[in-house]
């Protein structure tokens, strides 16, 4: 069974930086592409950021130039830095991701991670 396991959030300043991690545990799958979402109250759900196998990103204008995307092929691991973060960036973070488990593909979701921007 394939699981999304993500950690990193937190309680940080404006300015500061926070990196989230997920990783994809099980075996026996492949993987089309890794993201991370953003929920706060009152808002709807944003793509952030997005990898694909291949290597490909897509940042979110709201946050380019500030996080970036990138991915460990080899252990299943997409990781989230954020850097100069500001109060608006305050959400649940919920890692995503695109499988292929036994000839079928499936949408996988973490369980999410709370950004707190705060000083």
């Amino acid at each position: 069974q394939v699981q999304l396991v993500e950690s990193g959030g937190g309680l940080v300043q404006p300015g500061g930086s926070l990196r989230l991690s997920c990783a994809a545990s099980g075996s026996g799958f492949n993987i089309a592409y890794m993201a991370w979402y953003r929920q706060s109250p009152g808002k709807e759900r944003e793509l952030v950021a997005r990898t694909n196998s291949g290597g490909s990103t897509n940042i979110a204008d709201s946050v380019k130039g500030r996080f970036t995307i990138s991915s460990d092929n080899a252990n299943n691991t997409v990781y989230l830095q954020m850097n100069s973060l500001k109060p608006e960036d305050t959400a649940v973070y919920r890692c995503n991701s695109r499988i292929l488990v036994r000839g079928r593909w499936i949408d996988y979701w973490g369980q999410g991670t709370q950004v707190t921007v705060s000083s």
